[in-house]
């Protein structure tokens, strides 16, 4: 798409998204008498958006590219969601410079039904900040019954840290600890005015010496694939493949699924440790089902 053309899209689109508002819906006075436009006026616009009405018609006309603040504040005074901002500044040619609304994430339905059918592959679906949304029951016997951890408190790297059980699990647990660092980087640089990121780092900062020396080595690392080695107090040694894959409903949402080559050493402990967890298992396990599906 030329220059002109997206000026020009531009254009349409902010017109498209003014006319679906009103005057009373942004707080104007709604004046007596017939509109000539469909929902808001090019002025009414500009006044709410503290411009002149000259400067945003020639936004709107595609004569004038707005800068990135400029564009924040029409997409806020135009009620624009989170993808139409995206598409704005798209349109526009610049990166946006606000952090998506976070709202609580749950996982979703798809992963949901994924998880419980993955009987004898261990996975976890993780969401922003690294922290653990999901889980099945192989996860668990693997790594820790998730459903034990406060629900502010379930986060990988937190659990890493904080967990002693997890530099027995690990054989070689500071390289996944700094991996884990530096993937909680890459996290953090996505929203870099979230609260709960900056606790979580302060707490784990004070906590303990070897998180504050690696977080200030600035490493950043994405989640991707590997292989890591397990010391399980059950199954033995796992050495397995992990592998992330994203969900399309919501980007910020990541399955972290754990396999063995068929045939291999590990690929029959996993189907001992699946064998184990189901014999392990008590009658009653609608506490345990609540507590799983509920992030």
């Amino acid at each position: 798409m030329s220059g002109d053309t997206q000026m020009n899209e531009l254009g349409v689109f902010l017109k498209a998204r003014r006319a679906e508002l009103t005057p009373r819906g942004v707080g104007l006075p709604d004046t007596a008498g017939p509109r000539r436009v469909t929902g808001l006026r090019r002025e009414e616009v500009a006044h709410l958006a503290s411009i002149s009405t000259d400067y945003y018609t020639r936004v709107e006309q595609g004569r004038i590219r707005a800068s990135a603040p400029i564009l924040n504040t029409l997409a806020d005074v135009l009620k624009l969601d989170d993808d139409q901002r995206t598409y704005l500044f798209s349109l526009a040619g610049k990166p946006s410079t606000r952090a998506p609304r976070q709202t609580k994430q749950t996982v979703q339905p798809q992963l949901r039904r994924l998880l419980d059918d993955l009987s004898s592959v261990p996975a976890i679906v993780m969401g922003r900040r690294m922290d653990i949304l999901g889980w099945n029951r192989l996860a668990a016997a693997m790594i820790t019954d998730f459903g034990q951890v406060p629900q502010k408190h379930r986060n990988y790297v937190r659990i890493l840290f904080t967990d002693p059980t997890m530099k027995a699990l690990y054989a070689d647990w500071e390289t996944v600890a700094k991996t884990a660092v530096a993937q909680l980087r890459m996290e953090a640089a996505k929203y870099p005015d979230d609260p709960r990121v900056a606790a979580l780092v302060g707490e784990l900062s004070v906590q303990d010496p070897q998180f504050s020396q690696w977080w200030a080595a600035q490493n950043v690392a994405s989640l991707s694939v590997g292989t890591k080695t397990m010391n399980h107090p059950v199954a033995g040694e796992l050495v397995l493949d992990w592998d992330t894959l994203t969900a399309t409903t919501d980007a910020e949402q990541q399955l972290v699924i754990w396999t063995a080559a068929p045939d291999t050493p590990t690929h029959e402990a996993l189907r001992f440790l699946a064998s184990w967890t189901e014999r392990e298992r008590e009658p009653d396990t609608a506490t345990e089902e609540s507590a799983r599906t509920q992030p």
